[in-house]
């Protein structure tokens, strides 16, 4: 599965057929709109493995930016200007982004060993307040460990791998799982007023990450297969059988926001509305909180250290009551 495409690096020139404006495009951008009349331009392709197909938008701007904005207002010591962010002009661009979807058929042999809990009575010296000691017999768990080994088999169908580097793998990832039962075949017409971009992860790296996700579905059947109360695996092989694979496009809105010379990036995605991104700190709101919880500490020692205060407070409290 290699990706043969030419490497090329050269910004795409791109001619606007409304108002006339040329203006150029990174290499692997093939969707845009015009930035002098907003016309949606489409360019040709860079890479020979082009998009298969794709999931159109849900979430309209609207509904993409109240999500964005009810994200951001659940977080603590956020700065105001990061709470203020679209109140202004800024807006969400709607993206979207190249991924691979990856099936396979997996056969893993495997060693390890089967750890099954037992009781044992022994006997304690406990002590009690009052310094007297005495014996008790209590149950106390040990683990009998066997060998274990066998195989497992498992199938996967679209393993979905971010294929773009416009977006951090950590942000990518978050913004899973994604329904790809409602893919459709490619078609210039989904991409008209959304950036688009090829991908720039190749065929054979997304498939080392593809292989890490299906390893965690792996490990945890190994672990059914071992059975007990615990297991460890000291060894397993796996087989990649069977595998495919579709170049496709999902549906993201980004955002950026600057932060004291720091770039933050936000994407939802507009499928199922789950925002992810990265979050500034407000260092002057820590610090008042901090503040403010040492004088609600040093408050309660305080009164704690003059107890006549809080029932003069609670005697004056129930004159006014009365």
């Amino acid at each position: 599965m290699l990706d043969q495409a030419p490497n090329r690096s050269i910004e795409k020139e791109v001619h606007c057929q409304k108002c006339g404006s040329n203006f150029t495009l990174t290499p692997y951008t093939f969707s845009t709109n015009c930035p002098y009349c907003g016309t949606p331009a489409v360019t040709e392709f860079v890479k020979e493995i082009t998009p298969e197909s794709l999931v159109p938008f849900k979430l309209t701007h609207q509904e993409a930016q109240t999500a964005f904005k009810a994200w951001v207002g659940s977080l603590w010591f956020a700065p105001s200007a990061f709470t203020k962010y679209l109140d202004g002009d800024n807006k969400l661009t709607g993206y979207y982004l190249p991924y691979w979807t990856y099936d396979s058929d997996t056969i893993t042999d495997y060693q390890g060993q089967r750890g099954d809990i037992y009781y044992v009575t022994v006997t304690r010296v406990i002590t009690d307040a009052q310094g007297r000691s005495r014996r008790v017999q209590v149950q106390e768990p040990r683990i009998r460990w066997t060998p274990a080994a066998g195989r497992v088999t498992l199938s996967f169908d679209d393993v979905t791998v971010g294929a773009s580097k416009t977006v951090t793998r950590t942000i990518l990832q978050s913004l899973e799982p994604w329904d790809t039962s409602v893919l459709v075949p490619f078609d210039e017409k989904y991409l008209v007023g959304f950036e688009a971009e090829e991908y720039t992860v190749g065929l054979d790296n997304g498939f080392e990450y593809a292989k890490v996700k299906m390893n965690r579905a792996i490990e945890q059947a190994i672990r059914r297969d071992i059975g007990g109360d615990q297991q460890r695996i000291t060894y397993a092989n796996t087989q990649y059988l069977n595998t495919t694979y579709k170049n496709i496009l999902l549906p993201v809105w980004l955002a950026s926001f600057e932060w004291k010379g720091k770039t933050y990036r936000y994407a939802v995605n507009a499928q199922t509305g789950k925002v992810s991104g990265e979050r500034p700190y407000s260092w002057v709101k820590i610090a008042l909180a901090i503040t403010a919880g040492l004088l609600v500490i040093a408050t309660l020692g305080y009164f704690n250290e003059h107890p006549e205060i809080i029932e003069q407070i609670r005697a004056y409290s129930a004159q006014i009551v009365g």
